[in-house]
């Protein structure tokens, strides 16, 4: 059967190892790492060792050269058990395409083959305690000092912010009008002036390690710099945010065929002794597993649909890439919620592990585009207003 995002023969194989890295490594730790809120070492490092660090870089760097279909399907595999994993991976490439689209940053080839050789992990660090989850808008600054600049941020939900080698970040340009005159850098590992402030207790990706990063007086580079001086809200608009929203939206949908998968489990293998009856006979709960299948689907087709217009983009794309992470998002949390209710008393108790779907799909829903900015921007688009 085709995969329902077009995956060609390469694709397929590819998300066919990331299948087997959840099934047989993300799977043995996933409680664990949920339980004590720990990085999900063994599963980054194994994705890592599978060359998928670098699944869409060009071949020219050591990278597989994918498209953002076998993206999606990567990271739906990995969502499907382990969605504080799948969280980290996301970041990850995201980071890894601004890194690519730069041209103005020094080394760049040089970090990318790193990347795809698994010895280098990055991640996104763009939203700023000032200014929240509108991570388009930095409150930080670059201030020219000698042939560079130096800049002070609150960096707030970094991703692997314990772990990653680099952090792709944002700040005002010198003497910006306004925040949406911003520009992309690279931050390092060891870099001074930056330091992790705490570590990440939350309620769901509770793996995720996504905790505030603070900058105090960082010297960057001109060869720092991923965008032009002020060219920061392009990168965003044009590279982080459709990965970004591609991988978010297939991350939901793996939590949202795993919720399918561990209800229908239950409900075919769980039944009532004195009438000898499975749970699956009773007809309200087929239903809510037969509404539940139809949301996921639902929001799979349209990412589907939207990675397919990715490859040939028109006018209409950005509106797809934004649906469909709402769409997904928005089934994430009404799937999960009705395997709880489905489910009963087993999945409260942690037997199922539903649990652990239901609140790792919350988190998509905070997560900056938030699904309140999602609409906006949607309903912005659709009466001819800019976005921002």
């Amino acid at each position: 059967m085709a995969h329902l995002y077009g995956l060609d023969a390469a694709g397929t194989r590819l998300a066919q190892t990331a299948a087997s890295i959840a099934a047989e490594v993300a799977a043995r730790h996933a409680e664990d790492v949920d339980r004590k809120g720990r990085f999900p070492k063994e599963s980054v490092a194994a994705l890592a060792e599978a060359g998928l660090f670098g699944l869409c870089l060009s071949p020219s760097v050591g990278g597989a050269g994918q498209a953002p279909r076998t993206f999606a399907a990567v990271a739906e595999e990995l969502g499907q058990v382990c969605a504080s994993t799948a969280m980290i991976y996301v970041m990850h490439v995201t980071a890894a395409q601004a890194i690519a689209s730069a041209t103005t940053l020094a080394g760049r080839d040089d970090l990318l083959r790193q990347i795809a050789a698994g010895k280098h992990l990055t991640t996104l660090a763009l939203s700023e305690r000032g200014s929240r989850s509108q991570f388009w808008a930095p409150v930080s600054k670059l201030v020219e000092q000698g042939t560079g600049y130096t800049t002070h941020a609150h960096k707030s939900w970094v991703t692997s912010a314990n772990h990653a080698d680099s952090y792709v970040s944002t700040a005002q340009r010198p003497g910006a009008a306004s925040p949406l005159e911003s520009t992309i850098y690279l931050i390092r590992r060891g870099s001074a002036g930056v330091r992790v402030a705490a570590s990440f207790d939350g309620l769901g990706l509770r793996g995720n390690d996504s905790t505030a990063v603070e900058i105090e007086g960082l010297a960057v580079a001109k060869g720092d710099l991923i965008s032009d001086l002020g060219a920061g809200a392009t990168t965003k608009l044009e590279v982080i945010l459709p990965w970004f929203s591609v991988g978010t939206a297939a991350m939901a949908n793996g939590l949202c065929r795993a919720a399918v998968a561990a209800t229908a489990k239950h409900l075919a293998g769980t039944g009532f002794e004195h009438t000898g009856t499975q749970l699956r006979d009773l007809p309200t709960l087929r239903a809510r597993l037969a509404r539940m299948s139809a949301r996921t689907e639902q929001a799979r087709a349209l990412l589907g649909y939207t990675v397919a217009e990715m490859e040939h983009p028109s006018e209409t794309t950005p509106l797809f890439v934004l649906q469909s992470r709402f769409a997904s998002l928005e089934a994430a949390v009404d799937v999960t919620d009705g395997a709880m209710k489905a489910c009963g008393g087993a999945a409260f108790s942690r037997q199922l592990g539903v649990e652990r779907t239901f609140r790792d799909a919350r988190a998509g829903w905070v997560m900056a585009p938030t699904a309140d900015h999602l609409l906006e921007f949607v309903g912005r688009a659709l009466t001819g207003l800019p976005l921002f």
